[in-house]
């Protein structure tokens, strides 16, 4: 299926590592512009190369607001115009539960997971308004939607994005912009691997396997296609049938 945005330019937050280059390599293979950013300057660059074409990559620390408005900024400037298409993307914090997350753990999972995605939509959106046509697309968790034993920092900063992203798909949906968060369940990562010591338990996952990036990220880019410019404001979890609630 051709999903009508060849030419177009986007930026993939954390686009050099598990989902968020999962969704680089999409939108690349649809012929959209791709610009990445990340804190490695060699996996930075590694990125470019296999994206190829008209790729573009920053070194960018998500952590910082700041630096979030930087790689949106810069991204434009390195793809020659307007962004039209924005995936908002960052790692996950530290492990932690209620007894061992102290409030700067929560703070810094807020700086990272959930200003982060308000400073890059603050930075893209307005043009995309202006212009009359534009995607978000946000991968937070489905630990916003049903909260992670052991992440509590995590499900907290998700949960919150959840609601700003909700809010801005609909004050920017009659200007034809959509605006849909992607909560992705167990997906063969290095953060899974991080977090599961090597060996992510899939028993509760009814799919009967751990996610492939790249299928995630063939997701994303139908968000971000003609195609989907009537589905915003909606929450899926990709996570082959692990939630169990009925919305």
């Amino acid at each position: 299926m051709d999903l009508g945005i060849s030419g177009r330019r986007a930026a993939v937050a954390a686009g050099t590592a598990g989902l968020g280059l999962g969704a680089a390599r999409a939108l690349a293979a649809e012929g959209v512009a791709v610009a990445v950013c990340g804190r490695d300057g060699d996996k930075v660059a590694a990125t470019v190369a296999e994206l190829g074409g008209s790729a573009a990559g920053v070194v960018a620390d998500l952590s910082s607001t700041d630096e979030a408005e930087r790689f949106a900024t810069e991204a434009a400037e390195r793809l020659g115009g307007p962004l039209d298409i924005l995936v908002c993307n960052a790692g996950g914090p530290p492990s932690g539960n209620f007894a061992s997350t102290g409030l700067d753990a929560y703070r810094a999972a807020l700086e990272l997971n959930f200003l982060s995605t308000i400073a890059l939509c603050q930075v893209a959106v307005p043009g995309m308004r202006e212009r009359g046509w534009g995607r978000v697309v946000a991968i937070s968790s489905i630990g916003a939607r049903q909260p992670i034993g052991g992440l509590i920092a995590s499900s907290t900063a998700r949960a919150a994005v959840t609601s700003f992203l909700k809010v801005l798909s609909t004050e920017v949906a009659p200007d034809g912009v959509t605006v849909n968060n992607l909560q992705p369940g167990l997906h063969a990562t290095a953060r899974m691997t991080e977090l599961y010591r090597g060996r992510p338990d899939t028993a509760g996952i009814p799919a009967g396997f751990a996610g492939d990036p790249d299928d995630f990220g063939a997701v994303a880019a139908f968000l971000c296609s003609q195609q989907a410019r009537f589905v915003t404001g909606v929450g899926l979890h990709v996570d082959g049938g692990a939630y169990q609630g009925l919305q």
